[in-house]
């Protein structure tokens, strides 16, 4: 049962093909696959994040467009239904109408302005949040790329808390709401934030650069943005759907990558006091004054040559 739940969440969740996929789940099975969706978001987050480093240091491409591929390769991984459902739910609550013509409006292959705009702003703040933490310091860009790929995942398992009603009796919503036991979700946050924790004690103590210190207040942030999100679908819609569910864990990405891009830059090794190399200073040797230097071989005023003749 454990592992047909990971199978689904796998099916779900990315575009990674499985030999055996799993039909007409049960209810345990499904569960147990939202359960396993912050592990999946950790392959995707690794992946995204090698192609952020590979792309920005190796290759030289910078930190602006490796950001950018970074984020499509998410997108790419996920088949874009997220950024699907956040453009769609952006077009049901933005058009003000009751829930059973909102959903329509969302069940609609079309965007409508909302959807626009809220897309192309959501994938702007991500990309630029993204390039920041990539130059803030070593380390940072993948941190918090990995970073907001679990919360975001982490948010579906919330979402899908017993309590939390679907909006129509068909579709994902109706599969996945209300199959997840309240403990999972809250072990799995306090398991997330100690982990972010621990990645910035550890880099700091290890490597002397350490990943941002609001890595952990990241992940809260993120999954506070998402239940403020779901609460509104919640009042508005009377539950959640496949399109509410892909919008979470957008909203829950680009709040965690804005805040653990936050944070002051690290300085250069070289401002720290003594440089190396030929621009190093040795103790107890001054640098002539400027307009004190004479040419080789001068004579300083007021002194005799050896010829006897004043200069």
């Amino acid at each position: 049962m454990r592992w047909s739940g990971l199978r689904l969440a796998v099916t779900l969740l990315t575009v990674i093909p499985l030999r055996s996929p799993v039909t007409d789940p049960r209810r345990a099975t499904v569960a147990a696959a939202m359960a396993w969706a912050p592990a999946v978001g950790l392959v995707l987050g690794a992946v995204a994040a090698a192609v952020l480093v590979g792309t920005d240091h190796p290759l030289g491409a910078g930190p602006l467009t490796a950001a950018g591929l970074a984020v499509a390769m998410l997108a790419l991984l996920t088949r874009g239904l997220h950024l699907d459902g956040l453009a769609d739910l952006a077009d049901g609550l933005g058009s003000g109408k009751p829930a059973a013509m909102a959903l329509d409006i969302m069940r609609r292959s079309d965007i409508g302005p909302f959807g626009t705009v809220t897309l192309i702003l959501t994938l702007l703040i991500q990309v630029a949040a993204l390039s920041h933490a990539e130059t803030a310091g070593p380390g940072r860009g993948a941190a918090a790329l990995i970073t907001a790929a679990v919360t975001s995942r982490l948010a579906l398992t919330w979402a899908c808390r017993q309590g939390v009603p679907a909006a129509r009796p068909t579709g994902l919503g109706a599969l996945v709401a209300g199959t997840v036991r309240l403990a999972i979700p809250v072990a799995l946050t306090l398991a997330t934030v100690t982990a972010a924790a621990a990645a910035v004690v550890v880099s700091a103590t290890v490597t002397g650069d350490p990943l941002g210190w609001t890595l952990p207040l990241a992940v809260v942030a993120g999954l506070a943005a998402a239940f403020v999100v779901q609460r509104q679908s919640v009042r508005r819609l009377g539950g959640i759907t496949g399109d509410v569910l892909g919008a979470l864990a957008e909203v829950a990405a680009t709040v965690t990558l804005v805040v653990a891009a936050m944070g002051p830059r690290l300085l250069p090794r070289q401002a720290e006091g003594v440089t190396s190399g030929s621009g190093r200073r040795c103790a107890g040797r001054r640098s002539p004054a400027p307009g004190r230097r004479h040419p080789p071989n001068a004579v300083a005023p007021g002194t005799w040559s050896p010829s006897g003749r004043m200069p």
